[in-house]
């Protein structure tokens, strides 16, 4: 039976006045979440509840209030941004007016970038399939001059190769290279020579040459290492070069004034980062440019190439809290890039297209870099001195991480990093590697000749370049400009992975992009300097292949030996026999010989810290003892990678691409689970070859221990080197100590110390519910409420199944839509707060209060006016 109808008008009465009290209740928490005073807050509870008022409308008539009794839009709730953004964050000024305005169509947006002043940048088409023969050299002061035409830059065609007026530094690199190569053929043919006399049939057989071929390749590359490491000790024991790019600091250079119009952007590329650790080394460099007095002199730019929801929300939050401590309104940026196409070096490109013009030059920072200010002036004073300088590249230090592998990692980059990389200066001069970040570039040149353009063809092989930084030093140097190595300033820093697994990622994706690159070799007017660079990036990775095949070419030769009958009469008419011989004695000091060359530069290292600084490193008890550590750790490691970089050569070759994907930028540690499914195979293949060698001949067992006894460990090496616990034990008693650790920079411990200060990041519900933060991204994004039909029922539709089924509901890219998009984000936000429709899915977000961004704890900015400029 149906109701009477007096008691469905009583039902009616009854569900309306709940929803009533509902809505009620719902605005009146709205408000309490308001940072506003108590009579303004009285006022705007007073508003919310009306007595008269349709309670479908409470939130509405808080909004309106909020914005000043106007309802210039559809959504209430876009009305009162300009509002819950003066609330939540400030109404912050720039020179050029408040961060917060309307645009031309009367819109509210947030100032993020300053004024577009637009530029050219168009990549030249790589040639076709005679591109080697068909590009042409232009010559180095033509392409100057054409140079000198963008704003912001001077025409250096003056001088046109190096610092040097008389260009001293380019006959000595020639001299020095004839010399490098002389000395590696020289002691690869001694090698090869002791080994064909190794050999059994001293290399008259198809597998012994194959096996000598193969091994005058590899010594080749070993030999290469070591003499660059012992010209790097020389050069650091001798403790002066004339040749050095900071020569300019000397005699007062470090104090000379940066000139007015010498503007510098530090800009910083990231994608899917950890957004406090990102901020927090932002924010330590900006503050020690600032105790420089040469704050004036920078801009910084975050460039986000972000394409996840919540990560995205919490760098535009992230953004706003930094510049409201250190008051950089004006000064930093923020820039998310929305077609994001080649990646990082196409981040930078879009920078120098909008902003470029506006600078001499750009320092190019990671994500995980921190620099000193004393580093960044420097670098900007070593530009001026040299205007043919076109890349300046510093060598960063690693220091942050706590696992033991990135502390081993950490220990042998402070303790063996600087003798490579001033060997590398002292072979390469003004033709020297640029390693894409931690660098200072004169954006000019850069903009003019490094535009890159897709690689032709199909396949790994083709199409975006991914190792961009040696290609954009090799074209830099093409053009005529300098790339030089500062290997001898201090205060560069950058953090390393935190497992083997993270790093074995990471060089996928660098394995491929410099086999990529490779394809530039033969390109004309290419520095000869930089095509050993491609061959350099390329023996990288392609060494792990041809070790692993010497290797299985020993084994095979055993097998020959062990399993046929020994061939005497390898020749027709031959008379005599040749008798196979073994020499083991040859072979041990053949092994001791290549074993010096890897291992004494690593001992010269320590020669000179224990003369020199050994205090930073624990005491020279504890550096002989951390240095025999990480020889071990790295001879157990090396097998492991030579199987992974030969899976990453074969499977590039094959025509299969990598994912690529930003590198965690914390300690992530290795599950047992991870270890397993990433090294049960070349545990299987170790075991397996092991028993087959013993099989063999037990006695060769011994030779090859060192390789498939890593192999058969590598899942608890894995696993306990990823291990943040004991990486700190060990620190705690000064082991693997660097001096980053030992007296950390001010740098280092301010990065550290916003990291533990830093909320927990805000994420895409918190941009729906939290007032202010939704007024902050609704101001990011561009409004548009004059849209098609079809774009508006579109966006109907995400709104209502955000509303019922929460953010979870959604896919990542309808997220990503839905915080960009300012007119669903301000509808969904009011919805969310006034229909009890969204309860099952938006109660818990509701509950979760956030406090308010933390005020300045030390206002930088107000300090420099008492500085004088720089």
């Amino acid at each position: 039976m149906s109701a009477p109808p007096l008691a469905g008008l009583a039902d009616l009465a009854a569900t309306t006045r709940g929803r009533a009290e509902r809505a009620g209740t719902l605005a009146t928490r709205y408000v309490e979440r308001l940072p506003v005073v108590a009579e303004r807050r009285r006022e705007l509870m007073a508003r919310a509840l009306e007595p008269d008022q349709d309670p479908a409308h409470a939130l509405q008539a808080v909004h309106q209030a909020l914005a000043g009794g106007t309802a210039e839009h559809a959504v209430a709730a876009y009305d009162s941004v300009r509002a819950r953004v003066a609330l939540g964050y400030g109404a912050a000024r720039t020179p050029a007016g408040p961060v917060l305005a309307h645009d031309a169509h009367g819109r509210e947006r947030l100032g993020t970038t300053p004024p577009l002043a637009r530029a050219s940048m168009a990549p030249r088409a790589w040639p076709g399939a005679r591109w080697a023969a068909r590009l042409r050299w232009r010559g180095r002061a033509v392409e100057l001059r054409r140079t000198s035409g963008v704003h912001g830059t001077r025409d250096d065609a003056a001088q046109i190769e190096s610092p040097d007026p008389r260009g001293r530094w380019s006959h000595a690199a020639a001299r020095r290279r004839i010399v490098l190569l002389a000395l590696i053929i020289a002691q690869t043919w001694i090698a090869t020579a002791f080994m064909t006399n190794v050999l059994p049939y001293h290399g008259t057989q198809a597998l012994e040459i194959a096996t000598l071929v193969l091994f005058a390749i590899l010594f080749g590359w070993i030999s290469a290492g070591f003499w660059t490491a012992l010209a790097g000790f020389a050069l650091l024991a001798r403790g002066r070069d004339r040749h050095a790019i900071s020569a300019a600091l000397r005699n007062g250079g470090a104090r000379r004034p940066i000139p007015a119009d010498a503007r510098t952007a530090i800009v910083m590329p990231i994608c899917n980062e950890d957004v406090p650790r990102v901020f927090a080394g932002l924010r330590a460099t900006y503050e020690s440019l600032a105790e420089t007095g040469a704050l004036d002199r920078f801009d910084f730019f975050v460039l986000s190439d972000t394409g996840g929801a919540d990560t995205r929300v919490a760098e535009v939050e992230a953004w706003m809290t930094l510049c409201r401590a250190v008051e950089g309104f004006g000064r930093i940026f923020y820039r998310w890039r929305q077609h994001r196409i080649k990646r990082k070096s196409g981040n930078i490109a879009d920078f120098c297209r909008r902003w470029g013009r506006n600078y001499r030059y750009m320092v190019v920072l990671d994500a995980d870099s921190v620099m000193t200010g004393a580093c960044l002036t420097a670098l900007v004073r070593m530009a001026e001195a040299n205007p043919n300088v076109g890349i300046i590249q510093t060598a960063p230090r690693a220091a942050g991480r706590d696992t033991l592998y990135a502390r081993v990692q950490q220990f042998a980059t402070g303790a063996y990093g600087p003798l490579f990389t001033a060997g590398l200066h002292f072979w390469q001069l003004g033709e020297s590697h640029y390693w894409g970040h931690n660098a200072i570039i004169r954006v000019a040149p850069f903009m003019r000749h490094c535009a890159l353009a897709r690689l032709p063809g199909s396949g790994a092989l083709s199409g975006e370049i991914l190792s961009h930084d040696f290609v954009e030093a090799a074209l830099m140097r093409r053009a005529g400009w300098a790339v030089w190595i500062a290997y001898d300033v201090p205060g560069s820093y950058e953090e390393m992975p935190p497992n083997l697994i993270d790093e074995l990622s990471r060089d996928r994706r660098w394995c491929q992009g410099n086999l990529l690159n490779f394809r530039l070799f033969l390109m004309k007017g290419l520095h000869p300097a930089h095509r050993a660079v491609f061959m350099t990036g390329v023996m990288a990775y392609l060494s792990a292949p041809l070790w692993f095949a010497f290797l299985i070419l020993s084994t095979v030769m055993l097998s020959v030996h062990e399993l046929s009958i020994p061939e005497y009469f390898t020749e027709p008419y031959q008379l005599f026999p040749v008798w196979p011989q073994w020499r083991p004695e040859w072979a041990v000091s053949l092994f001791s010989a290549t074993a010096l060359l890897l291992f004494l530069p690593k001992i010269l290292a320590g020669v000179l810290i224990a003369a020199r600084e050994p205090a930073g490193y624990g005491g020279r008890a504890r550096l002989c003892a951390s240095l025999v550590g990480e020889m071990a750790l790295s001879a157990l490691l090396a097998p492991i990678r030579m199987l992974f970089h030969t899976q990453f050569v074969l499977t590039a070759l094959a025509g299969r691409s990598v994912r690529w994907r930003s590198p965690p930028r914390d300690d992530a540690q290795t599950s047992w689970g991870d270890a397993l499914a990433r090294h049960a195979v070349h545990t299987l293949l170790g075991t397996s070859w092991a028993a087959f060698v013993w099989w063999l001949n037990p006695a060769y067992l011994w030779w090859l221990l060192p390789v498939v006894g890593a192999l058969i460990l590598s899942i608890p090496l894995s696993v306990y080197t990823s291990r943040v616990g004991l990486g700190r034990r060990l620190r705690r008693r000064r082991y693997f100590l660097i001096p980053e650790e030992a007296r950390p920079p001010a740098v280092i411990r301010a990065t550290r110390r916003y990291v533990k200060r830093a909320l927990p990041p805000a994420d895409a519900a918190m941009a729906v519910v939290d007032p202010m933060l939704n007024a902050l991204m609704a101001a990011h994004g561009t409004a548009r409420f004059r849209v098609p039909a079809s774009a508006r029922r579109a966006r109907a539709a995400l709104v209502e199944r955000a509303l019922r089924d929460g953010l979870a509901g959604l896919a990542p890219a309808e997220r990503g839509r839905l915080v960009g998009d300012p007119v669903a984000l301000s509808e969904l936000h009011l919805r969310v707060w006034s229909e009890p429709a969204a309860d099952v899915a938006w109660s818990a977000a509701r509950e979760l209060a956030r406090p308010p961004p933390p005020a300045p704890w030390r206002p930088v900015a107000a300090t420099l006016a008492a500085r004088p400029a720089a």
